[in-house]
């Protein structure tokens, strides 16, 4: 083994002991349609996750979309196995010989032409100024068919693939969420789901969205969780109604809402 593929791999493991990997995971597992990473491993993908970014590509992969790697950047390194050929009984076999390592590099440290994803515009968001005052920070990303949005604890950001508010909404309840509780399940955990979405879904009708134009969406959305957890919707909605009350409080007011007394979040 290398010493880079075992630096490589000490990366993942210092990982598990953090506890960052079903986070970096539960991402990892959709890749992004139309990326050269979306056809990389699982583990290549959980990498680039740890890296901070979302698309990442050697060298001659960002010259052809007329993007150059800006001086000074470093590398950060993927695992490519490396295959020899057997033959056997008339028959060629390719065997595994080993694993090494292959330098790509984020797009946040490349310069040129804007990808797509790039040309998202971010509104001005109504509550963005709350994540602000958490110290979390908003980013726009290319999306894919399972998710637009997510937010991480980890490193304390709300990524978004549209500039939809109720995407952000959603993130942002789960950023309260992640607050008030101290610790957080990664993934999508079904009951903090719906709370991020019934969440969203009020904080929508606050700002003045029509309800026909959201509501249907979330209802097929929280569907989805709830019979998950064998229950139905109303059930689900009315089973988070009291974590629900403390999330739009602490992104309305600022404030956690202990009944007895009232602390400023931080």
């Amino acid at each position: 083994m290398t010493p880079k593929v075992r630096e490589t791999l000490n990366t993942i493991i210092d990982r598990f002991k953090s506890g960052d990997i079903p986070e970096a995971v539960a991402y990892s597992m959709f890749p992004i349609p139309n990326l050269p990473s979306s056809r990389w491993s699982l583990l290549n993908r959980t990498l680039m996750f740890f890296s901070g970014t979302q698309d990442a590509r050697g060298i001659k992969q960002w010259n052809s979309v007329n993007r150059n790697v800006k001086k000074g950047s470093k590398a950060m390194y993927i695992l490519v196995p490396y295959f020899k050929k057997n033959e056997e009984e008339g028959e060629q076999q390719q065997i595994l010989n080993g694993f090494g390592c292959r330098p790509v590099f984020r797009v946040e440290d490349t310069k040129g032409d804007a990808l797509e994803y790039e040309n998202i515009e971010l509104p001005d968001l109504p509550f963005i100024e709350r994540a602000q005052q958490w110290g979390i920070s908003l980013k726009a990303i290319p999306g894919n068919y399972r998710y637009y949005g997510y937010y991480s604890p980890g490193r304390k950001e709300i990524a978004v693939a549209t500039s939809s508010e109720c995407v952000f909404f959603h993130e942002l309840a789960h950023a309260a969420h992640h607050i008030l509780k101290g610790n957080f399940k990664p993934g999508q955990d079904s009951l903090q789901e719906v709370v991020a979405e019934l969440s969203a879904q009020t904080l929508a009708v606050m700002v003045g969205k029509s309800a026909e134009d959201t509501i249907g969406n979330s209802f097929r959305y929280i569907k989805t969780y709830a019979e998950k957890l064998e229950i139905s919707v109303h059930s689900a909605c009315l089973k988070v109604m009291s974590e629900t009350e403390k999330v739009l409080n602490l992104i309305i007011t600022g404030h956690v809402d202990n009944r007895n007394s009232i602390k400023e979040a931080a």
